[in-house]
């Protein structure tokens, strides 16, 4: 019907013109015919030169040729304009929808039902603005033929029902088949504001139970967050009618089109979905994925800064936020034998304090982040991030749940990484195999050390040598065998020198583990229920449980989906000087690959490094824009004997100074927590400032390398510059370390820039 109209009001004219022609060639056929001599008689048809037989002859030229050439007119113009049409169509599907998240992005067409209609299956419904009623006729498309497709609505229309819709609830309905085969339904998606889909079960609600929006959010307001005001009403976007996908519109939204893809939310019932949509906040002003140490930083410095601030943490842990390296310290060496549940521990200098950064009373309930009236941090317990829409603002959830948000920060932390030959080994030994990472690792490694006879940790660096020397007391008690194998000649033997990574290992051997060195892992097998690991030198291992403690791999899931850049060389996110990964997202913590003014493009995998980059990313997410100039450091501790601080770079492939001095009782990690009343050291050495260092009046003795080393500093010099400072056995002195490294310096006699730490005094 539309392309006959169409072809009449074009050809009309031309017809009109050919009718004209006829009569005024009849006139003048008439006027021919009246000058004729009387002779002749009218009705002559004689064809010889006396008869009017030529005229008519022009005469029916003249009307064939204007048949034919209107003709072939009429056929230009319907190919021309069906040309333009598809053309027209395909422009427009081609385009995102403007429907909010509740409509599908491939769905041509929705309708509504009526508020008293009852309706037995349920179809796509969109309901126009109750506070700008319009018509029942469709909108069309800008360069449409506008009579063309007001004819068209009135057909549409005149097939549905004939009761009016209600003047406060204007309908439009089509069913899925007429959707799919109407051309003028298409643009009905491409001009409706902000439609909300409502399942035929809710159509009785009253007209107030439909948000609508006036006017689409603008690029910078995420229309996600507009989610956030249908709250009291959430069975909106609950029922099955969510979901209709005619064929008409296979092709999704375009990458190209700054509006966000539409969500693909999709609720098997209501019941299933309620709990869930009031569990999870759809907005958040602040978001931050991870729930570490990073991530409880940055919310706690945002909430400092703007203290109305509400933050939100998505984690895709069970726990609330926690610190990791009493996992690995501290917690082994309980008395409690309920440690595994209360996770309290005692500092080395008796102090007893929780895992927990704060109690459950600190955060508000997720369900009440919307409502908070002074703000509040809130946490997302086991929901993991899967995907991000950087364009949209916005973040999908592993049960389809989606999160706009105006500022996020990624701290999601590392993985455990694992050696191939386990992983290759089959199911019974990635059974007998913990990857230490979280509290479940460590309960489970807790469990696991009571019941066995002998565990083997692989690896020689800070972990494997904390764990063995945790694990390595247990043995006295209750006949644990511990095993620890490396590849290294000694203990953590790529940050040590060699003859202090010797001596370490010595320590470790004291504590009761069988130390194995340059140990390279062939194969294991799982064997008469016991573990056999074969050595490429053909030694051979048995044990039953194995701990892979071989580094960690940074978890950058979230680059592919957001578009963020990968470092190849260090792995992490690559930010800015600001921690910025890119508009309105930061980075922090083992996650973030930096550039270090002084040493270069790096990425550091330590607690205070987790504190002071997530404190200066909440800092920049609320406008502070400040460049990370931190040196961060890190501490490792063999017990509550042995202990360092370390800062820089510290590769054992670089050349050292090390001067060492004897040590005092107060030269010991449980003595430097008595001091400084806290087990964590880096929250009290990140905050002080080293303005001048007072040398000791006390002469630095010769450098000897005894098997003891009691207590000292060692350089690690590149390009005859500090890049890297250990201090042995001596604490809080952290501060002036760092200050020699931001100078970067040349040092003609590292043994006078060793009398700043007054290692030599008692």
């Amino acid at each position: 019907m539309l392309k006959c109209r169409t072809v009449w009001k074009k050809l009309a004219p031309l017809a009109r013109a050919s009718s004209t022609v006829c009569r005024q060639n009849v006139r003048r056929a008439g006027l021919n015919n009246g000058r004729i001599p009387t002779s002749v008689p009218t009705a002559h048809m004689s064809s010889g030169p006396a008869g009017g037989g030529g005229d008519n002859l022009k005469y029916a030229l003249l009307v064939g040729l204007a048949g034919i050439g209107g003709l072939t007119y009429a056929i230009i113009t319907v190919k021309g304009d069906q040309k333009r049409y598809e053309k027209r169509i395909a422009e427009i599907e081609s385009r995102p929808s403007k429907a909010t998240t509740d409509v599908q992005p491939k769905a041509p067409a929705v309708e509504a039902s009526e508020p008293e209609e009852a309706v037995p299956e349920p179809e796509p419904e969109a309901a126009p603005s109750p506070e700008e009623p319009s018509p029942p006729a469709e909108v069309a498309a800008p360069g449409a033929d506008v009579e063309a497709v007001a004819h068209d609505a009135e057909v549409a229309a005149s097939s549905q029902t004939t009761e009016p819709p209600p003047a406060d609830e204007p309908l439009v309905e089509a069913s899925t088949e007429e959707a799919a085969a109407s051309p003028a339904a298409v643009p009905v998606i491409e001009e409706a504001d902000e439609p909300v889909v409502e399942s035929p079960v809710e159509a009785a609600a009253p007209a107030a139970a439909l948000v609508v929006e006036d006017e689409p959010s603008p690029p910078s307001e995420p229309p996600p967050a507009e989610l956030s005001e249908q709250e009291p009403a959430p069975t909106a976007v609950e029922e099955s009618a969510i979901l209709t996908e005619p064929a008409a519109a296979a092709a999704g939204p375009p990458a190209a089109e700054p509006p966000e893809p539409q969500p693909e939310v999709v609720a098997e019932s209501a019941a299933d979905s309620t709990p869930a949509s009031a569990k999870v906040p759809s907005h958040a002003p602040y978001l931050l994925i991870g729930g570490g140490t990073a991530s409880f930083a940055a919310a706690r410095s945002i909430r400092a800064r703007d203290p109305g601030a509400t933050v939100l943490i998505v984690t895709d842990e069970p726990d609330l936020p926690y610190m990791r390296p009493p996992l690995s310290k501290e917690l082994w060496f309980s008395d409690d034998p309920s440690v595994t549940e209360t996770l309290r521990f005692k500092q080395w200098n008796g102090k007893e304090r929780s895992i927990y950064f704060q109690p459950p009373s600190f955060y508000v309930k997720p369900e009440e982040f919307d409502s908070a009236e002074n703000g509040g941090v809130a946490v997302l317990t086991s929901k993991k991030v899967v995907h991000m829409d950087v364009r949209g603002n916005k973040v999908k959830l592993d049960d389809n749940t989606e999160i706009s948000y105006d500022k996020c920060l990624i701290a999601t932390g590392g993985i455990p990484r694992n050696l191939q030959v386990v992983e290759r080994a089959g199911e019974e030994v990635m059974k007998r195999t913990t990857l230490f990472r979280k509290i479940e690792d460590f309960k489970s490694l807790e469990k696991v050390s009571r019941n066995i006879n002998s565990i083997t940790i692989i690896g020689g660096g800070f972990l494997g040598s904390e764990l063995a020397c945790a694990l390595g007391r247990r043995s006295t008690e209750s006949g644990l065998e511990v095993i620890q194998m490396f590849p290294e000649k000694g203990n953590m033997g790529k940050v040590l020198p060699e003859y202090l990574s010797n001596w370490t290992t010595e320590k470790v051997k004291r504590e009761g583990v069988k130390v194995i060195s340059e140990a390279l892992v062939k194969s294991v097998k799982y064997k008469d229920d016991k573990l056999e690991i074969h050595l490429k030198d053909g030694r051979l291992v048995k044990t039953d449980h194995i701990v892979a403690a071989v580094g960690l791999e940074p978890n950058v899931d979230l680059a592919k989906s957001a578009g963020l850049e990968v470092d190849s060389d260090f792995g992490g996110y690559r930010v800015n000087a600001e921690l910025q990964a890119r508009s309105n997202i930061w980075v922090a913590g083992d996650a973030a690959c930096f550039y270090d003014i002084r040493l270069g493009r790096r990425r550091v995998e330590h607690h205070d490094h987790a504190v002071v980059s997530g404190r200066l990313a909440g800092e920049n997410m609320t406008g502070a824009s400040k460049p990370y100039w931190h040196q961060s450091m890190f501490w490792s501790d063999l017990g509550p004997d042995v202990g360092y601080e370390a800062i820089g770079i510290v590769d054992s492939s670089l050349p050292t100074v090390g001067v060492f001095a004897k040590a005092t009782a107060k030269d010991t990690p449980k003595a430097a927590t008595e001091k400084s009343g806290t087990g964590i050291r880096s929250e009290s050495e990140t905050e002080d400032t080293a303005t001048s260092a007072v040398a000791s009046a006390t002469p630095a003795p010769a450098v000897e390398h005894k098997d003891d080393y009691g207590k000292g500093v060692i350089f690690y010099v590149r390009d005859k510059v500090v890049v890297g400072i250990i201090l042995w056995n001596v604490f809080n002195r952290m501060p002036i370390a760092r200050k020699i490294i931001k100078d970067g310096e040349e040092h003609a006699d590292l043994n006078e820039v060793a009398k700043l730490f007054n290692i030599h005094e008692d």
